[in-house]
């Protein structure tokens, strides 16, 4: 019986996509796995490698653009939908972080505090933090000033000001309240940026 656990990655930053994981557990399952959030980071590293060399995994990602179009409920949900797609199989059962479901065909049952309690969510939890973290690390470098390496996207007080400063840059959210409202409003710091 295929069970499949699934997780998201980034719903409440302003900037960045979302992303999901979904993993099958291989056999004998794997040691240490908890909620991403409960993790350090190099503990995630290290369940990570593991995870991806052991178990059959993909993700799922829902770009800003389309976070803008369709609201990030409907996002989350596209990128786990994504996500199970991604692995090529037809599970007998989804098992989902959290109190929604994406209408999809796919049995399935949502679980509150699944990312803690149930080891196949818990390895999701991990893939699709790291590889959202990951992206958000090179969106750096191809949007320097914002800090995106450091806070993730997040709504920091760095970050803000970052935004009060440049204005959004393309990975921006702008249906969010504070971008859509910084948006207007940029160029408003008056220190020099180097």
């Amino acid at each position: 019986m295929i069970i499949v656990g699934v997780d998201e990655a980034g719903r409440g930053p302003l900037a960045g996509p979302v992303v999901a994981g979904a993993v099958i557990l291989c056999d004998g399952g794997i040691i240490g796995l908890n909620d991403s959030k409960k993790l350090s980071e190099s503990k995630r590293i290290k369940l990570e490698s593991e995870i991806k060399s052991r178990c059959r995994w993909a993700i799922g990602v829902a770009t800003p653009e389309e976070i803008d179009a369709i609201n990030i409920l409907q996002a989350t949900m596209l990128a786990m939908t994504r996500a199970v797609e991604g692995l090529g199989v037809e599970p007998a059962m989804v098992l989902v972080d959290g109190n929604r479901l994406p209408i999809w065909r796919y049995s399935a049952r949502a679980i509150i505090g699944g990312d803690a309690s149930e080891p196949a969510i818990s390895a999701a939890s991990i893939i699709a933090k790291q590889a959202r973290d990951a992206m958000m690390v090179a969106a750096e470098a191809c949007y320097p000033g914002y800090g995106f390496a450091r806070h993730k996207g997040y709504g920091t007080a760095a970050h803000i000001e970052a935004l009060k400063c440049l204005g959004p840059c393309p990975i921006h959210r702008r249906s969010f309240a504070p971008v859509a409202i910084l948006g207007g409003a940029s160029l408003l710091c008056h220190t020099t940026r180097g």
